[in-house]
């Protein structure tokens, strides 16, 4: 069954439930499935459809129309550049579309040098059945996405919503923290997801608020970027009866593994086992390959990319990790990332998350700094809460009764900001 099948026999199942909620506006499964339907007798049948995301309702009604008329959808950024959007367009349409294939989605915020990844129908029904058997999605829930829609972290979300006939709230963004918050002011269960960044900035300036949505919050998720173990703890103080997972998934490999950390333990960098449609290997060189049946179809046009990350069924990953006794995956860092000083490889998200727990940090970033004396030395830029003294010194202490010694930085600098991506992950290239 494709989504779309499941979005007709809940219309059938379920008419009159709430299916979406947008602003104002709010559409039942019945009304939803007309509005698909009107709209997919109007497109193209076996071609790849360009459009732009919009956090609205008619975006979710766009993308499944695509997917009954028989074509496969491509939601690019919707601040794209007139002009490259019409050649990306015309360039996607005149592409080949290959057996079962669902969606095309763009690595990072899209451009002409951006990978287009290939998802098929069968992944994205995978993703949905690991993501209702590992963190329980149920037809009672109602899913708040304030991510953007073109991205697999929010996008996937909205998969097991419509397989079980559940309910997705579309909130555009974070910005408006008043709109975030009444999202959840009816009687209910609920769940969402973040990237580390927004969870960062909700500890910092909204904890009360978020904490009092405690007895609403059936399971809160992060994904896209490591999540500090500082974070951790202190969204399990504020959340003590809500699911809290860390989720290992990406565009390529589709939805992996996750770990509730909520769970008494509280285990940093730990991602938990593979879901059911998922295996996990550690390869000889420390990093991690996936198997199964999320995994991407491979690169759009682009067979030689596709050949150098998916072989025989497995997709072989940039990250560190290693597997423990229990069979959950732990990831040790990002190749591209580890920072080499003095034949040290010292992977900087050691450092940030160390530098996380310091009082008065809400945000940091670890790169790679000339020294002259050392040639390369390891530099902390620190974000710190408005009116907290920046104290390097004892910020070093700090760090030195945590991390090896090679891994303390030698140089700091408090910063108002760190570079982020557009989907909220740590830009270390724009460092470079």
């Amino acid at each position: 069954m494709r989504l779309v099948d499941y979005l007709q026999q809940n219309a059938l199942r379920y008419p009159e439930k709430t299916a979406v909620v947008c602003g104002g506006e709010s559409c039942s499964y019945a009304r939803l499935w007309q509005m698909v339907q009107q709209q997919a007798a109007t497109l193209p049948a076996g071609q790849i459809i360009a459009f732009r995301i919009s956090q609205t309702i008619d975006f979710l009604v766009t993308y499944l129309a695509i997917h009954l008329a028989g074509s496969v959808a491509a939601p690019l950024e919707k601040g794209m550049p007139e002009g490259l959007y019409r050649e990306v367009s015309a360039r996607l349409a005149a592409c080949p579309v290959g057996d079962n294939a669902a969606d095309v989605l763009y690595t990072t915020g899209t451009t002409g040098r951006s990978k287009g990844v290939v998802i098929s129908h069968t992944a994205m029904i995978a993703d949905a059945e690991n993501l209702i058997a590992g963190q329980g999605f149920t037809h009672e829930l109602t899913f708040v996405a304030h991510g953007p829609l073109n991205h697999i972290g929010s996008l996937s979300k909205t998969w097991p919503v419509i397989i079980l006939g559940a309910t997705l709230h579309i909130l555009d963004g974070l910005k408006d923290a008043g709109a975030f918050f009444d999202a959840f002011r009816q009687e209910g269960r609920y769940a969402t997801f973040f990237v580390p960044a927004n969870i960062r900035y909700l500890l910092a300036f909204d904890a009360k608020r978020f904490a009092a949505l405690a007895d609403r919050l059936d399971f809160v998720e992060s994904g896209g970027a490591p999540l500090s173990h500082a974070d951790m703890l202190h969204l399990c103080e504020l959340l003590p009866h809500t699911r809290l997972y860390n989720t290992y998934a990406s565009t390529e490999t589709g939805i992996i593994a996750t770990y509730n950390y909520n769970d008494g333990r509280c285990l940093a960098g730990c991602l938990g086992r593979p879901m059911p449609h998922s295996k996990v290997m550690i390869t000889p060189e420390g990093k991690i390959a996936c198997q199964g049946d999320t995994l991407m179809s491979g690169y759009l046009g682009d067979e030689a990319l596709t050949a150098g990350v998916l072989s025989n069924g497995t997709v072989y990953m940039s990250d560190y990790g290693c597997i423990d006794d229990e069979g959950m995956l732990h990831i040790l860092g990002r190749e591209n990332d580890v920072i080499n000083v003095g034949g040290y490889k010292v992977p900087p998200t050691e450092v940030e998350d160390a530098a996380m727990e310091f009082p008065g940090v809400t945000d940091c970033i670890c790169i790679a700094a000339d020294h002259p004396v050392m040639g390369m030395a390891l530099k902390l830029l620190v974000v710190m809460k408005p009116d907290t003294p920046f104290d390097k010194r004892s910020l070093a202490r700090h760090l030195a009764a945590r991390l090896e010694p090679y891994k303390v930085p030698i140089l700091y600098e408090q910063v108002a900001s760190v570079a982020r991506t557009y989907n909220g992950k740590l830009d270390r290239k724009h460092y470079k």
